[in-house]
Order: structure tokens, then C-alpha cells, then sequence
């Protein structure tokens, strides 16, 4: 059974951050980077983790589990036998995370996606959304991206904006599934490609209806993470 967890970065997640960061972006951000977005009081930072798990025998690794003699994931943990996952870890004897390792019991939790807002008068301008190559296509970023939403829509903000680049059709199919619209483009705003930037808008985060939208889209979303088998360990955005 492969559970799921969206909640806030804290500290001890930052290398597995930039571990990510890496795997997805090529390196935007260095830990220094994601420690100014923890300290800001404008910006929201969320992980999304999976793990696996068979049965009502293994309690979930991100709950808090006092007195087993399993430690708190992603803690530093040193002088155990089970380094942090993501990390780069030549020279190991334990494969990384993402590797079949049949014949473990309590596999550490990943991360694998991240996303980020900015807070700015009354928009919340998302500058981060990202899924874990191995995981995309699987409907987890509309998971992310419910959860930044409901946070602009917690902090009242009234509308959210956004760039992605012009050739990723699959992002921009997922903002127009939540209702965001193309308002411009940048011309060659990613240095890497010389390729636009489409600039997409989303209005009436903060009205009440907003809510009820959120709560439809959160159904249906639950409903077909269900059919790929994921699950829900611990919901911190309920509507």
C-alpha cells in the first residue's frame, strides 16, 4: 500500500529539498535558498511524501511514533544503519530509496514533490510546483497544487499568478484544469531554452465559493489517486 503526506518543510527536510531541486530543475536552488523561504512569513513551502506499507501492522512512518524503536524520518540520524533519502550516498551499503528493497519492513518516507508560494500584497504568486521524475503523471501535482491553493485561499489572498513555460503542455493543462487562464507571455524568460514564458492568472481565491471549488476538486482528485493505489496517511489541508 503506498501512502501519501503533504505538509510544510521544517529544516531537517532541506537536503532532500535540494536533492529534488536537482532531480527536477538541474539545481535552481541551493539550501540556503529553501532556508530563506522557511524564514520568510511570506512564503509557503510544501513537501509531498510517499512510503510504503502493507496492512494496519506498520503504523506510518510520519506520524509520531513514541516509543517504537524506529526513529522520526528524515531527522538527522546519525549512527544509524538507514541514511536519509535522496541523498547522495556512494560508498553505502543500502541502495537509494527509490530502488526495489524487497525484504525491508519500515522503508523511509520520500520526498517527492515540492511546491512553493509567494505571497505579495493580494496574490499568491506559485514559483515552485514539482514531482519527483519517477512519480509524474500520476496525478500528484494536482495533489501540490490543491494544497498551495488552499493555503493562498487560508491566507485570503484574492488571486494567484504564475509562469511555465510554453512548452510544457502538461503543466499548462493542469493550471487550466484549475481554472487559471493565460494573461501574457515573457519573451525568452528561461535562459536555458530562449523559450516564452506563459504568465497564467487565477482570480477569486478568497471568495466562498472558492472553498466549495476546492472541496469538489478535492474529491475527485482523492477518487483517482484511489484507483492508482495511493492513499492517504494523514490529511493536514482538509476543506
Amino acid at each position: 500500500m503506498r501512502f501519501l503526506e503533504i505538509k510544510p518543510l521544517t529544516p531537517e527536510h532541506l537536503p532532500d529539498a535540494v536533492e529534488l531541486d536537482r532531480l527536477c530543475f538541474g539545481g535552481i536552488w541551493a539550501i540556503e535558498g529553501y532556508r530563506r523561504e522557511l524564514e520568510s512569513p511570506n512564503s509557503d513551502l510544501l513537501g509531498l511524501w510517499t512510503w510504503e506499507g502493507a496492512g494496519t501492522h506498520h503504523p506510518p512512518p510520519l506520524q509520531n511514533r513514541a516509543g517504537t524503536h524506529h526513529p522520526p524520518p528524515l531527522q538527522n540520524r546519525a549512527g544509524t544503519h538507514h541514511p536519509p533519502p535522496l541523498q547522495n550516498r556512494a560508498g553505502t551499503h543500502h541502495p537509494p530509496p527509490l530502488q526495489n528493497r524487497a525484504g525491508t519492513h519500515h522503508p523511509p518516507p520520500l520526498l517527492i514533490g515540492i511546491g512553493c508560494l509567494w505571497a505579495i500584497l493580494e496574490e499568491a504568486h506559485i514559483i515552485m510546483l514539482a514531482i519527483h521524475p519517477q512519480f509524474q503523471r500520476q496525478g500528484l501535482g494536482q495533489a501540490l497544487l490543491l494544497a498551495l491553493l488552499k493555503s493562498a485561499h487560508d491566507r485570503q489572498l484574492e488571486r494567484s499568478t504564475l509562469e511555465v513555460r510554453d512548452s510544457n503542455l502538461a503543466a499548462v493543462s493542469l493550471y487550466k484544469k484549475f481554472g487559471f487562464k493565460e494573461a501574457g507571455r515573457r519573451k525568452r524568460y528561461y535562459e536555458d531554452t530562449g523559450e516564452d514564458a506563459l504568465v497564467m492568472w487565477r482570480s477569486g481565491l478568497e471568495k466562498p465559493e472558492f472553498q466549495q471549488y476546492l472541496t469538489v476538486e478535492k474529491v475527485q482528485m482523492c477518487d483517482r489517486l484511489h484507483q492508482k493505489k495511493w492513499h492517504w496517511a494523514i490529511d493536514n489541508f482538509e476543506l
